[in-house]
Formats: C-alpha cells, structure tokens, sequence
C-alpha cells in the first residue's frame, strides 16, 4: 500500500444559509459533543466496492453533485449563546480526499484501513463539513470508495437516502432532476417550520406526553443490581457487553405473526420486547426510548438530514401475554410516535426536574428498529423453505465486542436487516443484566415471535 497525494473535491454554487438548528440536529449534537473520545462510535461508515472501477475525476464529480444535493453534508454547526445553536449550509468549499494506492488483491484490506482512519477521528462540527472521502486506487482507476460522516449529517434512514442518491447519480442522474422528481426536505426548511406557530405547538405537545408517561411508568424496571454479577453500578470503567443474535427463523416468522394480527412486523418485535422485558425483569409496566425517524411526510422520507429523535413508549401490564402486548403496542405507538419530534434540550431540563423530585420512570432502556421498510432480508438472499423449527436451530449469538457505559442507559437494543435474517443487536449494563439474561431476553423475543407463527401452522418442510 501507497500513500497518494490527495485529491480536493470542491464544490461551488449550491444553496447556502443560516438558521436554528434542527431539533434533530440539536438532539445528536448535544449526544456526540458529551461523548469526547467516545464520539467516533456515532460516525456512520460506507466502505464501497465501485464495480467497474472508474477514474477518480469522475467519482468526485458524482460527489460534488451527491453534496449539491444534500445541503446536511455540507453543514456546520456551532453554539450559539447558553442555549442556542446554529446551523450554516455552506454553498461553496473544498473537502479534502485521503487516497491510498494498492493492487487490486489488497483494495477490501486497504479500504477498510482507510475506514478507521477517516472513521475513527471525532469531527470538528464547527469547523470542517461532517463528511469525509476517501479512495482506494489500483492501476490508475478508483476500486474502493470510503466515506465516513457525522451523526449530525444523517441518521441510518439518512444514510440509506444518500446511498441510493449517490447510485443514481453515478447512473447519470443530476441532483437538479432527483430534488425535482423527490423533493427532500433540506435542514434550513425543516428549521423554518419548526419555528412557525404549530411547530411551536408540536413541541410543547410533545414535551408534555413525554413528561405525562414518564410521571406515569414504573420508577424502576430492573433490580438495582443483577444476581451474582461482580458489576459495581458506581464503577466508570465498568464495559457493557454487546450481544448479537442473528435468525433467520424471525425473519419469516414476524411477517406472519404480524399479517395475522393485522400489525407492522416492528410492533410484533417491540411487544415481544415489552412482554419479554415484563417477564425478565419482574415489572408490569415497562418504559422504553424508541427510535423514531419522523419521516411521515414524503418530502421527509427523502431527506438525508439527522431527523430520528426518541418516543416515549409505556405499556402496562406487558407481563400478561405476547399476543396482548402486540395488540397494545400498536395502539400505545401511535400515541407515542406522533410525539416524537421536539426539542431536546428543553425536554432534558423538564426531565431533570422530574428526576430530581424522584418523579420520573425509569428511561433508561432503549429501542431502535433500524431496518428500511423497503429493504427486506429476502431481497439478497433466498427466503427459506426449512420448517421454523428447523430454521430456529440456525440462530446464532456472538459477542462481538464491549462498550464504555453511557448515561441513562441499562439497556438498548437495535434491530437490523441481514441477508435472510433478523438481527437483535443487544448492549446491557452488568450491573443490572448478566450476560446469561441478555442472552434469555434475546432468545425470548425469538421464541414469542416463532413460537406464535408455528401455532398458526408450520408445514414441515414448507415455507411459512
């Protein structure tokens, strides 16, 4: 591997202005500037195979037009006074490009290298754009794109816009003709609404349920320690383990819970999440921080902006039974998810207040269904013919890696897509849940969910 000299992508003319920040930009910024050295952990990363490789000036100019499309990606942020904070879309620049030269037999390795090192970095939200370039080149033609970015340019829904904007881009397509084919909300229009009279309103209504549900839910959910578990709650340097479980046998089995009980398949996963939650930890009622991407208009579906934000969502009596938590969860999300969008710094201060007369719940577990609804797990990979009780013996749990505690978090669980699988990505504090409970909650969750698709039949051998 080889070292090159970098390349500048520059761009001029685009839109360029100044405005409040977001709610959604004001919520992460707060999250990943407390963070400090742990911050990189909230970068997004693309390590992508361009097939053909092609020449760097044109993978540049695809660029140039990708950051003309998406005003986020060339966006600063920077305080503003003891409670405000500004953003500014700058219309012209000059990114810098980090290139790496190898054979092309050493271009996966040479990427991913190249991934931690523009990845692995906290960015300057202030100063430098929140989007970082990177290229692998063999033989004079780019075989390795890299691109890392800020959680404040886009969240996981935002980075699969961008991603699939880029490939049409690369096809031929102009950011003049997607915008005007799919209109995206920009983060200098989303501030103005915002700001507008029913904005206001949202917010105030939004910070009210909140406050509302926390007063209402159980002020514990687990044990203030786990049975048998050395974890100190007081020790800093205490690390949460992660879990992954990976299933095919989900994957089939939650689109056909959930077409039964006339559901989305992410509320048959967050139910078996409360029940399973319920049952674990002794609590009727649980509380949970849901993920939310508030993108309920069209013009917001397209947008790359960071715009997720957290639901508050309580369910009671969640111990008695999946199929009345599934049934329930539906109902309690809707009530849950039209609250989802304020702003958080005023939220965290009336919740601070709560803390501190001992009236809160407990908030400290957290859910996030990362997938695309229009991205399935049989989109790349064949759906199974296998009987679910076949297929329940394919799930697979590792432990990938352990995290540094966070504040206010006991739990917090991802869901992701996989190739002809589900994925439940578990993070837990050892001083409230062992491994072996991370592990019995996951598998619980599998188990409600399969265990419901088999008792509407399981043809052996047949799809299901």
């Amino acid at each position: 591997m080889t070292t090159l000299d970098g390349r500048i992508l520059r761009l001029d003319s685009a839109r360029a202005g100044a405005a409040p920040a977001t709610w959604g930009q004001r919520a992460i910024w707060g999250v990943v500037t407390r963070l400090g050295a742990d911050a990189p952990r909230y970068n997004l990363r693309l390590d992508l195979p361009l097939e053909p490789a092609r020449p760097a000036e044109r993978v540049l100019a695809d660029l140039a037009e990708l950051l003309r499309m998406h005003d986020s990606l060339r966006t600063r942020l920077l305080p503003a006074g003891a409670d405000g904070l500004k953003q500014v879309v700058d219309g012209s620049g000059e990114l810098p490009v980090t290139v790496r030269g190898c054979s092309a037999d050493e271009a996966p390795e040479v990427g991913a290298a190249l991934m931690e090192e523009l990845a692995g970095r906290a960015f300057d939200h202030a100063r430098e754009w929140p989007f970082r370039v990177g290229l692998v080149e063999c033989e004079g033609l780019v075989h390795r794109l890299v691109l890392a970015a800020s959680h404040t340019a886009m969240d996981l829904w935002g980075e699969g816009r961008m991603l699939r904007d880029l490939r049409l881009i690369e096809a031929g397509a102009s950011a003049e003709t997607l915008l005007r084919e799919r209109p995206a909300l920009q983060p200098l229009e989303a501030a103005a609404l915002q700001a507008l009279p029913s904005g206001r309103r949202r917010d105030e209504a939004a910070r009210r349920y909140w406050c509302e549900r926390l007063a209402a839910g159980p002020r514990r959910i687990f044990a203030e320690r786990a049975p048998a578990d050395p974890a100190d709650p007081a020790d800093p340097d205490r690390l949460f383990p992660n879990a992954l479980l990976r299933s095919p046998a989900l994957a089939v089995a939650v689109e056909r819970v959930a077409a039964h009980l006339g559901v989305s398949d992410p509320a048959v996963l967050l139910g078996a999440a409360a029940h399973r939650l319920a049952v674990l930890s002794g609590s009727r009622d649980v509380l949970f921080q849901v993920v939310v991407s508030n993108r309920f208009t069209s013009e917001a579906a397209e947008s790359v902006s960071t715009m997720a934000q957290e639901a508050v969502f309580l369910l009671t009596d969640a111990d008695k039974g999946f199929e009345d938590a599934v049934r329930r969860t539906r109902s309690v999300v809707f009530g849950a998810f039209r609250h989802a969008g304020y702003d958080k710094w005023a939220l965290d201060r009336e919740v601070a207040r709560l803390v501190e007369r001992g009236e809160a719940a407990d908030h400290s577990c957290w859910w996030n269904d990362t997938r695309d609804p229009g991205v399935g797990p049989f989109d790349t990979a064949p759906r199974p013919r296998a009987a679910l009780r076949e297929l329940v013996e394919r799930t697979e749990l590792s432990w990938p890696t352990e995290f540094l505690p966070r504040a206010n978090v006991s739990v917090a669980v991802d869901v992701l897509t996989a190739p002809g699988a589900v994925e439940l990505c578990m993070t837990a504090d050892p001083a409230v849940l062992t491994r072996a409970g991370m592990e019995e909650f996951l598998r619980g969750v599998e188990r409600s969910v399969v265990d419901a698709a088999i008792a509407l039949g399981d043809p052996e051998g047949g799809d299901v």
